[in-house]
């Protein structure tokens, strides 16, 4: 079966990610610019033979200036030295009622295996006669993991930023021609 390609839709796509705030809270991110391209054997997710994303990480926006600063320093992502985390998808899975997508994630030089829950909503044709694919997908990550190591806590003990980051993606992609 041909090689179909995929390329990410970023006017319809969201890349979030979740942290808890002095553990009574969360705030919410997302990267503006990324980049997503898929391969598969005719419509066939369960076939891809290639999936690989990448964010920039002068692009996270937590809607607050000076945080987003604190993210791409040393203390974090090390914007200056990394420019981007990069995903690559290994197997995209039937699971239960859902989907599993296990790949390789690497944040500054880790690299790291993910599972993310993906529920899969289907291949339409849009009023432009493009065809279009679309993913939730959702897990969760240790940034210690990652080397993201900066951690504060209140002067009663409480811990600032939680180590657990959920990620939440819809992602919706655009059948290639050709």
């Amino acid at each position: 079966m041909a090689i179909t390609k995929w390329a990410g839709d970023p006017s319809h796509s969201e890349v979030q990610f979740k942290v808890k705030h002095l553990m009574i809270t969360t705030v919410t991110g997302h990267f503006k610019k990324f980049d997503l391209a898929v391969e598969t054997e005719g419509d066939d997710f369960t076939k891809a033979s290639s999936i690989i994303f990448t964010a920039d990480i002068d692009s996270i926006d937590t809607n607050n200036a000076q945080r987003d600063t604190h993210l791409k320093s040393q203390d974090f992502f090390a914007a200056d030295q990394y420019k981007q985390l990069k995903f690559i998808g290994k197997k995209y899975e039937k699971k239960g009622e859902g989907y599993q997508l296990h790949g390789d994630l690497t944040i500054r030089d880790v690299t790291k295996p993910v599972t993310l829950a993906v529920d899969f909503g289907g291949i339409v044709a849009d009023p432009y006669g493009q065809t279009k694919a679309g993913f939730t997908l959702e897990g969760k990550i240790n940034r210690k993991d990652f080397k993201l190591e900066w951690g504060a806590v209140t002067e009663a003990g409480q811990v600032v930023v939680s180590n657990d980051v959920r990620i939440h993606c819809e992602i919706q992609l655009v059948k290639q021609a050709g």
